[in-house]
C-alpha cells in the first residue's frame, strides 16, 4: 500500500514523531475517502482542482486554518514522496496555497500565579497522585518540554550528578535540559515514592498512572487544566501553555533567544521569535503604567 510505504518513510528516513505520523495517516485517509466518494478517483489520479475542492469542503465544515494547513502539509509530503518514487509524473500540490493563519500571541501564565500554585501547601498533599501531579506541573513549567516528551521521559534520562534531563524531541532529536536543584530533589523524592507503591508492572517511564501504567495525553491534560484553573482565568489551560510560560519567563529574564531555541528544541529561530511579541507587549504595559507621558 502506498500509504504504508509513505508512513514507513516518515518513520525511518524522516524520523518524524509517532504523533506526527498518526496525524498524517488520519489526514491522508480522510482525503483518500473524500476523493473516492466525491470524484470516484484514486489518490494517484487527482489534480490540484480536487485538492482545492477538498479544502473548500473543510472550510464549509468549519475546520480551522491550523487544521487545514496541517492536512495540506500532509498532502504535500505525500505527493512529494510519490513523485520521488516515480508513482506520479505531476505533483498536484505545486499549485496549492495554504490559507493564511492569523498570528496569535502564545498564551502563558504569569510567574507569580505559577509560584502561588507550586509553592503553596494548599493545593497538594502527600499522596502519590498529588506528588505526581505536582511534579508534572513543575516539569512542564521548569523545563518547557512538550507533552509527548514528558510522557516518554524515563527515569534513566535523569542525571542527578549534572542536574540535567535528556529529552527525546521531534524527529528523535535528543537534547539536554538543565534543571534547578529544587526540581532535581523533587524528581529524586518522587522516584523513591514510586518504588514504595509496589506496582505490579515496573515501567521505565517517570510519570505513571495511579496503578503504575504509562501516563497518557488525556491524563496530563486533565492534571494541567485542573490545577491551572485554580490560579488562572485563561480559557486555554493545556500543557503547551506551560511551555509558553517557560519560554516567556526566560525571555523576560534576559535569556538569549538562541539559547531558548535550543532549550525548546525548535528547528529554527523563527519558531522561537514569536515569544518576543509577548515581551514587547509586556514592555508596552510597563511603559503605560510607569511613564508620565504614556
Amino acid at each position: 500500500m502506498l500509504l504504508n510505504s509513505f508512513l514507513t518513510y516518515l518513520s525511518h528516513e524522516k524520523r518524524y514523531s509517532q504523533h506526527t505520523i498518526s496525524s498524517y495517516q488520519a489526514d491522508l485517509l480522510q482525503f483518500q475517502e473524500y476523493v473516492l466518494q466525491t470524484f470516484e478517483l484514486d489518490v494517484l489520479e487527482i489534480k490540484h482542482t480536487h485538492v482545492r475542492s477538498f479544502m473548500v469542503d473543510l472550510m464549509e465544515n468549519k475546520s480551522s486554518e491550523n487544521t487545514i494547513n496541517r492536512k495540506i502539509s500532509a498532502l504535500r509530503s505525500f505527493y512529494k514522496f510519490l513523485f520521488k518514487e516515480g508513482r506520479i509524473t505531476n505533483n498536484p500540490m505545486l499549485l496549492i496555497k495554504a490559507p493564511k493563519i492569523p498570528k496569535r500571541l502564545p498564551i502563558f501564565v504569569e510567574n507569580q500565579k505559577l509560584d502561588k500554585l507550586l509553592d503553596s501547601e494548599t493545593f497538594f498533599d502527600d499522596s502519590f497522585s498529588s506528588k505526581r501531579d505536582h511534579l508534572v506541573i513543575e516539569l512542564l513549567f521548569g523545563t518547557g518540554i512538550r507533552l509527548a516528551e514528558l510522557i516518554a521521559l524515563k527515569e534513566t534520562d535523569i542525571d542527578v550528578f549534572s542536574n540535567t534531563i535528556k529529552v527525546l524531541g521531534k524527529r528523535n532529536k535528543e537534547r539536554i535540559i538543565p534543571v534547578n536543584k529544587q526540581l532535581m530533589n523533587q524528581l529524586n523524592s518522587f522516584m523513591e515514592l514510586k518504588k514504595l507503591q509496589n506496582f505490579n508492572n515496573i515501567l521505565p517511564n517517570l510519570i505513571v498512572t495511579n496503578s503504575g501504567a504509562a501516563a497518557y495525553p488525556k491524563l496530563i491534560y486533565r492534571i494541567v487544566s485542573s490545577y491551572l484553573s485554580l490560579v488562572s482565568t485563561n480559557d486555554k489551560r493545556s500543557p503547551h501553555v506551560l511551555r509558553h510560560s517557560y519560554a516567556t519567563s526566560l525571555l523576560n529574564a534576559g535569556a538569549d533567544l538562541n539559547a531558548i531555541k535550543e532549550l525548546l528544541g525548535h528547528a529554527s529561530l523563527a519558531a522561537t521569535q514569536v515569544y518576543t511579541h509577548n515581551s514587547i507587549e509586556r514592555l508596552k504595559t510597563i511603559y503605560k503604567q510607569a511613564h508620565p507621558k504614556a
